[in-house]
């Protein structure tokens, strides 16, 4: 291995030098999903020379991946993100090692996961998986790299670094309803920009150097080139053990569990069933069953009326992320037959659209 020649641009920094790459090869950086951050947020780990890095991700490749998850090829649609990274990865810097974790994270293996690694990179647009990172995060007592992406602007910080402040502290209300990129809209440079940003604050955090976001939070609007810097403190304490972890994800995982289309084939014609749509009117593609009926999620509660707690209510929505929301609101309005579908409507257009289902 010809470490001077692969890294002498970057060790020739005063900030860097041998010394700071030795701390590159000894840190061990777990990703949280091999989407559009992670995409942006692995070539420039791997590049630097992080030693050990992991990645996490159970989805396959899509053709409408690829104008932002730039490290895929035409040809690997289809295939396991998780995988195809890692092979890129290898590709680019194979003195490192690169585990795959073909695999949904969940309270089952967060904490494993999370115990192997120094610093956990939050690489996803699934606002329930986030608060999922923050806790095991804190359990095993692990600084989280955070970004989000909305349409054009995105944001980055650090949480839980040195006892600062958490996603939670940030964001208290753990029931808000956000679009992730399937449902708003996203340009690729908006994630490759943040998810640099985010590989930015890992390098400074392994080297220690410059300033991290800890305890601030950074939002950058491509469209006019402004950024803005907002403080926030860490607010009351929000402890929880790894015994309080596993009971209140796993319970939740449980009682919110999701069924696959394609599980219910032969409930489609059932009177003794309804099918929830939780998006707006004029989100596509547009899904017609027998028994369905449309209200939007921001209109749930008030409209709640229209639905029959005895009846089995099957959710979705764009994509399965306000169906979860929906659930956990109609569970708490004591309806007792719920459950989301996976994957939402774009799951069940395809099985539609390759007429596997005859409605």
């Amino acid at each position: 291995m010809n470490t001077d020649k692969r890294y002498n641009r970057q060790i020739i920094l005063p900030e860097i030098g041998t010394e700071g790459q030795e701390k590159l090869a000894n840190a061990k950086v777990l990703v949280i999903g091999a989407g559009g951050l992670g995409a942006s947020i692995l070539p420039y780990l791997a590049a630097a020379g992080i030693g050990e890095i992991g990645i996490v991700d159970h989805d396959v490749i899509e053709i409408s991946n690829l104008h932002r998850q730039v490290i895929y090829k035409t040809a690997a649609v289809g295939k396991s993100k998780a995988e195809e990274a890692k092979g890129m990865v290898l590709e680019l810097n194979p003195e490192i090692k690169v585990t795959a974790f073909a695999e949904k994270l969940s309270a089952k293996n967060a904490i494993s996961l999370f115990e192997k690694y120094d610093i956990i990179v939050d690489a996803t647009d699934n606002i329930s998986i986030k608060y999922l990172i923050n806790d095991a995060c804190l359990v095993t007592n692990k600084p989280m790299v955070y970004g989000s992406i909305f349409r054009f602007q995105g944001q980055v910080s650090i949480f839980n670094y040195q006892n600062g402040p958490t996603y939670r502290c940030l964001y208290p209300d753990e029931k808000v309803n956000a679009l992730n990129c399937e449902e708003a809209g996203v340009i690729g440079i908006t994630v490759g920009i943040i998810g640099m940003l985010q590989a930015n604050e890992v390098l400074k955090m392994i080297l220690q150097i410059g300033k991290v976001l800890n305890g601030k939070v950074l939002v950058y609007n491509i469209l006019n080139n402004e950024q803005q810097k907002y403080d926030f403190e860490k607010s009351s304490e929000f402890e929880i053990s790894k015994e309080d972890f596993e009971k209140k994800y796993n319970s939740s995982e449980n009682q919110n569990a999701e069924i696959k289309f394609e599980l219910i084939w032969n409930e489609i014609s059932s009177d003794e069933v309804l099918f929830l749509d939780v998006r707006n009117n004029d989100e596509s593609p547009k899904i017609s069953l027998k028994n369905q009926i449309q209200i939007p999620l921001m209109n749930l509660e008030r409209e709640i009326e229209k639905l029959d707690k005895n009846q089995v209510i099957y959710v979705f929505c764009q994509s399965g992320i306000r169906s979860k929301i929906a659930v956990e609101l109609l569970q708490r309005l004591q309806f007792k037959n719920v459950k989301g579908i996976e994957g939402g409507a774009l799951a069940m257009k395809k099985l539609l659209k390759d007429d596997k289902i005859k409605v």
